[in-house]
């Protein structure tokens, strides 16, 4: 090989090493949001970076929003269905409420509940901002939607999960 192939390799090399290194725990506990096996949590992960890798152009990596959408795509062609785990509606709750404590088994399965009234875009959107942690303008990029129609429907999702909770008044407005 030659210094200049070398040196091309070298670079995807790194390029690729600080994707992963920067977007691994992001992408993981994406994952882990859906599925419980933590063998195929890493199964699906390894997918995810390898697809990463063999479409890394090294002066332009992909960024989280990619790989997030990547993730999706990967989730959405599972066989087995995908629901939200505890630690999730977990983070809802917590997100929704401002209460750092996991909830009761009773208050999870009324989170849960009251996740079934949202649309699947409000819920869509709720797990991004509370279970991914991801700002109304990721979100917004990931969705490939204008940030003033997110933020709508984040509102309008935390107002009905507030309701439906009984928490009116205590919403988040990090948005």
């Amino acid at each position: 090989m030659s210094a200049r192939g070398e040196n091309r390799e070298t670079q995807r090399d790194e390029a690729f090493t600080r994707l992963f290194d920067a977007n691994w725990a992001a992408v993981r506990h994406h994952v882990e949001g859906v599925v419980e096996d933590p063998a195929e949590v890493t199964e699906i992960v390894s997918e995810i970076f390898l697809l990463a890798w063999s479409r890394l152009v090294p002066m332009k990596p992909m960024d989280r929003i990619w790989l997030i959408r990547a993730a999706d795509r990967v989730l959405g062609g599972r066989s087995g269905r995908s629901t939200l785990r505890r630690t999730a509606i977990d983070a809802v709750h917590g997100g929704v409420s401002g209460e750092k404590d996991p909830p009761a088994l009773a208050t999870r399965a009324r989170v849960l509940a009251a996740l079934g009234v949202l649309t699947g875009r409000e819920r869509r959107i709720i797990m991004l901002t509370y279970w991914d942690g991801l700002a109304v303008g990721e979100i917004a990029e990931l969705l490939r939607s204008p940030r003033v129609r997110v933020r709508k429907t984040l509102s309008r999702a935390q107002a009905k999960l507030c309701a439906e909770l009984g928490l009116e008044g205590r919403r988040d407005h990090d948005g």
